[in-house]
């Protein structure tokens, strides 16, 4: 199992009338916690898309538990509980400033070799650089 956490503060225009985060903006604070789990291996979508390789997401699972507010740094849990093959599952918690999960969601996203826009196994280097966790 892999998993990393990375923080991001709820900025003003990503909130409503009532000073919560917007429900759309989600998906975008998985994205983060995603880019920076990719980051923290050493890997990034840029380069991954440069050697061919993108992964757009198939599914996307939402729970709200408690808002996000105006203002607060939200943790964002990602964890990888499986070895990636053609596909890729993520799971996030994010939990406000006093340590209190306000959301759980889950991603499932799909390796696709940009020259035949086909499903592929992820590159080499990706699985080398995860295997020491699963073993």
């Amino acid at each position: 199992m892999f998993e990393h956490t990375s923080k991001i503060r709820v900025r003003y225009g990503e909130t409503d009338q009532m000073g919560y985060m917007y429900y759309g903006n989600y998906a975008e604070f998985y994205e983060v916690g995603r880019v920076e789990m990719l980051r923290s291996l050493g890997l990034t979508y840029k380069g991954m898309e440069e050697s061919g390789i993108m992964m757009p997401v198939l599914e996307l699972k939402c729970k709200y538990l408690k808002p996000a507010l105006y203002d607060e740094e939200i943790s964002i849990r990602v964890i990888m509980d499986k070895l990636p093959g053609i596909r890729i599952h993520f799971k996030y918690e994010l939990t406000n400033p006093k340590g209190e999960l306000i959301n759980t969601g889950e991603t499932l996203l799909v390796f696709i070799n940009m020259k035949n826009n086909r499903p592929c196994l992820p590159p080499q280097d990706f699985t080398d650089r995860l295997m020491p966790f699963f073993k």
